[in-house]
């Protein structure tokens, strides 16, 4: 074999890349191809008439954030299709049907999106008197398995900025509309969002009516290393008798829903337990009543 038989770097460009065309040109060949869009499961017909959110079309969606970003007068609604970065962030202990369809107008916001969601760490919590019951990895992991979310940001801040807007590429953040008057919002955290609403890269999320009451927590401002709260106990009938003084478990300490890590403290958990023990035991000896016979 000679050398002329042999193709040169050259050869190999024409053949790889005929007329010596860019990588940019090559890519917009590419563009007839839809792109990938994410699968819904459509909502059942009772999640429609409780949920105010849930029916929401993604033309509902885009049309109500146009709205927003246009009367903000800072910038415009953008008219193409480039993939916009959109941000969400919040502690996400644990995540809720709230927080689900938050993420999901987040993610429809624009005809493309790329949604990342920053999940606070335990350690920023416990400085901001909201410990969370679940460690920052597995709220990690429910926030990766929720279909809208296309990146999981773990080392998020506490207070965004426009230094973090411009390192991450993000193009907005998404915000749930009333959270600027929630006494219970973070003021510091607040703080941070109105910084980056000057820049015009915010836009809201309609909140959803209709989600069931947070379940009673513990309070926040409790030290993890102080005692639980004393055992009570309650007088329940048992076996005819109503003097018997149950051994109930104490109550198990739930998780906050908010984004923002508050909770509540409520005292009624046991109360509620004894009383559904109660209804069961009358409802048992009721059953046993009419299964004796008749006296004569």
């Amino acid at each position: 074999m000679d050398n002329s038989s042999v193709l040169s770097d050259e050869d190999y460009d024409v053949i790889s890349n005929p007329g010596q065309r860019s990588l940019e040109s090559s890519i917009a060949d590419l563009h007839h191809i839809p792109a990938l869009t994410t699968y819904e499961l459509p909502p059942s017909d009772a999640a429609q008439e409780r949920l105010s959110t849930v029916a929401l079309s993604p033309a509902d969606i885009q049309a109500y954030v146009r709205n927003a970003v246009d009367a903000f007068g800072v910038g415009k609604y953008p008219r193409d299709n480039r993939t916009l970065r959109v941000y969400v962030d919040g502690v996400f202990d644990v995540l809720t049907a709230g927080h689900a369809l938050q993420l999901r107008q987040a993610k429809l916001s624009f005809p493309s999106v790329h949604l990342i969601v920053g999940v606070l760490s335990d350690e920023q919590c416990r400085s901001h008197k909201a410990t969370p019951h679940f460690p920052h990895l597995e709220r990690c992991e429910l926030v990766r398995h929720c279909r809208w979310v296309d990146e999981v940001l773990p080392d998020a801040p506490w207070t965004v900025n426009d230094h973090f807007i411009i390192d991450k590429r993000i193009d907005y953040l998404a915000l749930e509309e009333g959270s600027s008057v929630n006494p219970e919002f973070d003021k510091e955290r607040l703080k941070g969002y109105d910084a980056v609403k000057k820049l015009g890269r915010v836009f809201p999320t309609r909140r959803t009516i209709g989600l069931t009451a947070a379940q009673p927590f513990v309070s926040c401002n409790e030290s993890e290393d102080s005692p639980p709260p004393p055992f009570k106990e309650f007088e329940l009938p048992v076996h005819g008798s109503f003097s018997h003084s149950a051994n109930l478990p104490p109550s198990k300490t739930s998780t906050t829903m908010s984004a923002d890590g508050k909770t509540l403290d409520l005292g009624a958990l046991e109360a509620m337990e004894a009383l559904e023990a109660m209804s069961n035991e009358l409802t048992e000896r009721c059953a046993r009543k009419q299964k004796q016979p008749a006296k004569r």
